[in-house]
């Protein structure tokens, strides 16, 4: 962060709640012109700062809006079973977050379905073939509280 100076900030806190403004919106936001913001922008997708940009789709809309916190235990810990869970989890569409966390358990998914069945489906044809897995235990979610899609920028 000690490379960021105040107008890469309000750009970042700018594109955080709308990434679809053009360079010129942009820079007409920050009081510079064009050429400097997007040189800014440049910078800061080169550091890593962003990642990438996205559009954020309603779950609900696309019959996916049945989230579900699953948690994970290995069957034994070491770095051959850890590496061959990631890469078999990878491809699972459903799944769209996955946590490496301590505790009583190894892993945190964060699971979108459409529904009871299709998450059962999901555990016994998806989960079921990761033979890394030691066993699950999954919370449902009642109501999405909030969300902010990323990090609140201090």
């Amino acid at each position: 962060m000690e490379n960021l100076d105040e107008v890469d900030l309000k750009l970042l806190k700018i594109l955080h709640n709308n990434s679809n403004f053009t360079v010129k919106e942009l820079a007409k936001q920050v009081n510079l012109s064009a050429s400097p913001v997007f040189e800014r922008l440049k910078r800061l997708e080169k550091n890593g700062y962003i990642k990438k940009y996205i559009a954020i789709l309603d779950a609900e809309k696309l019959h996916q809006g049945f989230i579900v916190f699953c948690n994970i235990k290995l069957k034994k810990h070491d770095r051959n079973i850890g590496n061959e869970f990631v890469a078999d989890i990878m491809d699972i569409n459903e799944i769209v977050e996955c946590y490496n966390i301590s505790g009583d358990f190894d892993f945190l998914l964060k699971v979108y379905a459409r529904n009871m069945k299709h998450y059962q489906d999901f555990v016994f044809n998806k989960l079921g073939g990761v033979k890394s897995i030691g066993s699950t235990h999954s919370t449902f979610v009642m109501a999405e509280i909030k969300n902010t899609y990323g990090i609140g920028i201090i």
